[in-house]
């Protein structure tokens, strides 16, 4: 399944919300930093600025199943354990990108940022909500229209694939369709393809949101580019 993007007008700012599990899937996953910064290093050569946003994915959970065990019930202290391993994740990625990237982590998306830096890296600032939602407000920051959510799985489907062998992918669907899919309530940890109030979010201010498998770099390197990609295309109307 391909969605084609051969009309859409290219934009300079490009917001990417990297999938935590991506980058430690069990351990630190060093091939795919690798490949990843030296992509991204690619496009910054073709006069594209990013804005990258970590997220906590696995290691996040793993933090909150064990607090949960130890008797952690606040939602809020939940969440602000998950945004902590996000700044992991986010330290690491910075650091690899070196000089190339603005020399702070941003945690606080109400702020105007002021660089010249080709690249941007963001973590988790709120509780209540996933870094899916950072990434709607670091478009808002930059002026972008679409946000890229980068996370293990290829597109959405009708059903849960893993337990339905005639689950159908999705290519394109609204955000209140998305909502039937993930329900509209969110909860630490959640593991859903996007985050309920991100989908709201960026319903309200008209963001489009690709959803694709961040492991797939020539997938990748094909919706930077506006060819043909495989990945589920989430739109506002």
């Amino acid at each position: 399944m391909f969605v084609n993007y051969n009309n859409m007008e290219e934009k300079k700012s490009i917001v990417l919300s990297l999938g935590g599990s991506l980058i430690v899937p069990e351990v630190v996953d060093l091939e795919f930093i690798r490949q990843f910064t030296n992509l991204i290093l690619k496009w910054t050569e073709k006069n594209r600025r990013f804005f990258i946003i970590a997220g906590g994915g696995r290691t996040a959970r793993n933090y909150q199943t064990a607090a949960k065990e130890l008797g952690v019930s606040d939602k809020n202290d939940l969440d602000q354990i998950g945004i902590y391993t996000t700044f992991a994740n986010a330290g690491l990625l910075r650091s690899v990108f070196g000089k190339n990237a603005h020399s702070a982590i941003i945690t606080n998306y109400s702020r105007k940022i002021e660089t010249t830096s080709k690249v941007i890296i963001g973590a988790g600032w709120k509780p209540g909500c996933s870094t899916d939602v950072d990434a709607i407000y670091a478009a808002k920051l930059v002026g972008a229209k679409r946000v890229i959510n980068l996370s293990n799985i290829d597109c959405l489907y009708d059903k849960d694939p893993r337990a339905y062998s005639d689950a159908k992918p999705i290519q394109k669907l609204s955000f209140s369709e998305l909502l039937e899919i993930t329900g509209e309530i969110w909860n630490p940890g959640a593991n859903t393809p996007f985050d309920p109030i991100a989908s709201r979010l960026a319903q309200n201010d008209k963001v489009e949101v690709v959803i694709a498998n961040g492991k797939n770099l020539n997938n990748l390197e094909n919706i930077l580019s506006n060819q043909p990609f495989t990945g589920t295309v989430v739109c506002p109307r």
